[in-house]
């Protein structure tokens, strides 16, 4: 089954330059998080359009040549953000993808990076290193490890809708939103050094529990959207 990490945030104009280090960070804490899925050097560049993938260096230079054809070729780019989708097949059985749309202004589309795992039967994740990075090198307003079984089940038993602040296995909550988690929601927590909160919600298959942390932290306030228009990136 795929597994997702995700973080997502609203307007923050950014410039190319800062988005490839975002990138470049990102990219090699995966490489050292999950050495036989995101290998150095082995990424491929989704080609506009449905055309061919490309080759991809993951240093701070080529990235930055990347995200520049990319908003060259969007004239939407300011407001919608930058978007860059690698793909990874590495070991057998493995492959990754990481997309992300950032550095946009819109008032209405939240940006986000989002990891797509794909790993063979039995093997573990890092979850809790994969969100802890996410949160530290793009500073999103909610994150999470996430599946479609978790998102299903959010979506039928809670009433949880597309684009809504949102928990999984993991979630991380910005430093407002980490302020408003209840003292009775008994998931461990962690204060990331960067800022904003940890919380290690329910193992791989115990979907229950993370649909109920989801309500109680949706009561607690901690999962209340941005509001519309949005006008920060963070609660």
């Amino acid at each position: 089954m795929r597994r997702l990490v995700r973080g997502f945030w609203g307007p923050r104009e950014e410039s190319v330059e800062e988005l490839a280090d975002r990138w470049a960070a990102t990219l090699d804490r995966l490489a050292l998080l999950l050495p036989e899925a995101a290998l150095p050097g082995q990424w491929d560049m989704a080609g506009a359009s449905g055309g061919p993938a490309a080759p991809l260096s993951t240093d701070t230079d080529s990235l930055r040549a990347a995200l520049q054809a990319a908003r060259a070729a969007d004239d939407w780019a300011k407001g919608t953000g930058t978007a860059l989708r690698l793909t990874a097949a590495g070991a057998p059985g493995w492959t990754v993808e990481v997309s992300g749309l950032a550095g946009g202004d819109s008032e209405f589309l939240l940006q986000s990076l989002v990891i797509g795992i794909r790993p063979p039967a039995g093997a573990v994740l890092p979850a809790a290193e994969l969100l802890t990075a996410v949160a530290e090198f793009w500073a999103p307003d909610f994150g999470d490890v996430t599946d479609d079984d978790v998102l299903d089940a959010l979506e039928d038993e809670a009433g949880y809708g597309v684009g809504e602040p949102c928990v999984g296995r993991a979630g991380y909550l910005s430093p407002a939103r980490g302020e408003l988690v209840p003292d009775d929601l008994t998931a461990p927590r962690a204060a990331l050094p960067g800022g904003g909160l940890l919380l290690d919600i329910a193992p791989e298959g115990d979907v229950d529990t993370v649909v109920r942390a989801f309500e109680r932290l949706r009561e607690s306030g901690a999962l209340r959207p941005l509001p519309r228009p949005m006008d920060r990136a963070t609660l």
